[in-house]
């Protein structure tokens, strides 16, 4: 095999680094391995090659990538399509060796294998090579096994190169020594680059892992706000993603990249990381007199008390008036007990009702409240003639939507601000920066009246406009709140659409989120049948035709 020019060499070499800041620059690990058979066959002038991994047990190596330029093969990498050939073990059932498979001998014996011709070659099983030359048409000959080890002294896969092809002639020759080194120095950068681009896709999977263990405990704080925490990242890409697609209007200039994408999808997970603080008795506070257990119950207990104290009082008229024999007093008194229990009931079962919570509580219902607590009075078990309604249960039963109190609604949105400090106190990479930002505006408002910054549009990022159509919609739509039902996609709409008038929202992403229909692509996958009805967007507030 004749050895390459001074000249050639210095080219190949000059190839070599290139390819080596290539490898480093790389993000995609298909791409990557791509690349570095892409590379390796370009130096060595091969026809053919594969690029295997080496996996986890130390038990199997796996086709990854393989091209062959004469017989048009591609596979695995960015193609799409599947190498469908077999791992190749490095240890028979015995647990012996597997010598015989060059590849399996290379991560064995950690060696570069240099073959000239495979069909005269000795000590190695080259069945399958045979087999699928014989198939094909083929001609496998020389061959270059070189095994890729990393900055561990550890092997992590092989780079096989198969006919190596003159320069000048096209002939197929063996590979030569510089050919050796040369793919030897290329595996060893290889190695490093695939190693480095692991390790960082496993500490953005440890780190995706860890935000959704976050999300999971918030969730499972309320089996009434399970899941919220993966609906709206999922729901805020989805709009993302619409106005990325948009070429017309005001938001045809936003574009993002693999980067702004992956920032957002992070933000989304985080956006309510602050509500691992939030007491679990106000975030699962389904009826306006729970604590941590309805208060509802004291008060069914009082009205008992109180309509044990009227039997009490007409049994005692009974008996004073069977002693005096009044004519008709105790028909009278049992008579005004029926109107006593009865208005008793309904007073009790009013109460209940309110205790549910609404959206909007008429004021004639808050005073009947006030005035229950007025009316009647009861003996506290000291004795003492009490209130019957504390001032707190007023406070409570007459909240007008809802099921919060002004204070508990603090707490609640205490979240936001606990979620801003939490994500602000992170060192996150330059990447990231913008988390705290995108996931901290989502309860502003366009016009400056939201929380906790007052932020105005102008002052805030598209990305965090974005999350807040989101955080909003997947709340009106939510099936598992408390105090409501999950609402229809008119419903919903319409409350966005008057939100947008409004201030609320920002009516131009709200303009996107009707026209591209992200309304009906979230639906089909988290609503159920009944809430996703037929929309007539033009009947829609706010709804602007193109």
């Amino acid at each position: 095999m004749s050895e390459p020019t001074s000249a050639e060499l210095f080219r190949r070499l000059e190839e070599l680094n290139r390819v080596g800041i290539s490898l480093s620059n790389q993000k995609d690990t298909n791409r990557l391995l791509e690349a570095i058979l892409v590379a390796a066959k370009k130096i060595t002038n091969a026809d053919g090659g594969t690029l295997y991994r080496v996996d986890a047990d130390k038990k199997l190596v796996h086709f990854e990538i393989l091209r062959t330029d004469s017989l048009n093969i591609a596979m695995g990498g960015t193609t799409g399509v599947e190498v469908p050939f077999y791992p190749v073990r490095l240890f028979d059932d015995n647990g012996h060796p597997n010598n015989s498979m060059v590849v399996a001998y290379s991560v064995l014996r950690d060696e570069t294998v240099n073959i000239a011709d495979a069909y005269a070659a000795e000590g190695f099983d080259f069945t399958g090579t045979k087999s699928f030359d014989k198939k094909t048409g083929y001609r496998s000959t020389s061959f270059l096994t070189v095994p890729l080890k990393n900055h561990e002294d550890e092997i992590i896969g092989v780079l096989q190169l198969i006919n190596a092809k003159d320069r000048e002639s096209g002939r197929t020759v063996p590979f030569s020594e510089a050919d050796q080194h040369l793919a030897e120095s290329l595996a060893s950068q290889a190695a490093v680059a695939l190693t480095n681009r692991q390790l960082i896709d496993q500490l953005e999977s440890l780190f995706e892992s860890f935000i959704n263990l976050i999300n999971a405990a918030i969730d499972d704080k309320s089996p009434y706000t399970g899941g919220h925490c993966q609906r709206v990242p999922m729901l805020t890409m989805m709009i993302a993603e619409a106005v990325n697609d948009t070429a017309e209007g005001p938001l045809a200039d936003f574009v993002m990249t693999d980067k702004d994408r992956y920032e957002l999808k992070i933000a989304g997970l985080l956006h309510d990381c602050g509500k691992v603080t939030t007491p679990v008795h106000v975030v699962d506070k389904s009826t306006k007199l729970q604590t941590i257990f309805d208060r509802i119950g004291l008060i069914d207990t009082r009205f008992e008390v109180i309509k044990r104290d009227a039997e009490i009082a007409v049994l005692r008229a009974e008996l004073a008036s069977r002693r005096n024999n009044p004519t008709g007093e105790w028909e009278r008194a049992e008579r005004d007990l029926k109107v006593r229990l009865r208005q008793i009931n309904e007073d009790r079962q009013f109460l209940r009702y309110c205790n549910f919570g609404s959206e909007a509580m008429r004021e004639e219902d808050q005073e009947r409240v006030r005035e229950i607590a007025r009316t009647y009075r009861w003996r506290n078990v000291e004795g003492n003639e009490a209130d019957f309604l504390t001032a707190d249960e007023v406070k409570n039963l007459t909240i007008r939507s809802g099921t919060l109190t002004q204070e508990e609604r603090q707490i609640i949105n205490h979240h936001i601000e606990v979620t801003i400090k939490m994500l602000e106190s992170l060192p996150w990479p330059k990447h990231l920066k913008k988390v705290p930002e995108y996931a901290g505006g989502h309860h502003e408002r366009m016009d400056g009246k939201g929380y906790p910054r007052g932020l105005t549009r102008q002052q805030m990022s598209l990305q965090a406009r974005i999350m807040g159509i989101a955080d909003i919609f997947e709340a009106l739509t939510a099936k598992d709140r408390p105090y409501k039902k999950g609402k229809t996609l008119t419903e919903s709409l319409s409350i966005l659409g008057k939100f947008k008038l409004n201030g609320h929202i920002d009516p131009d992403l709200f303009d996107v989120f009707l026209q591209k229909k992200v309304y009906l692509k979230y639906a089909e996958q988290f609503l159920d049948t009944e809430q996703v009805d037929d929309v007539d967007i033009s009947a829609v507030p706010g709804y602007v035709a193109r």
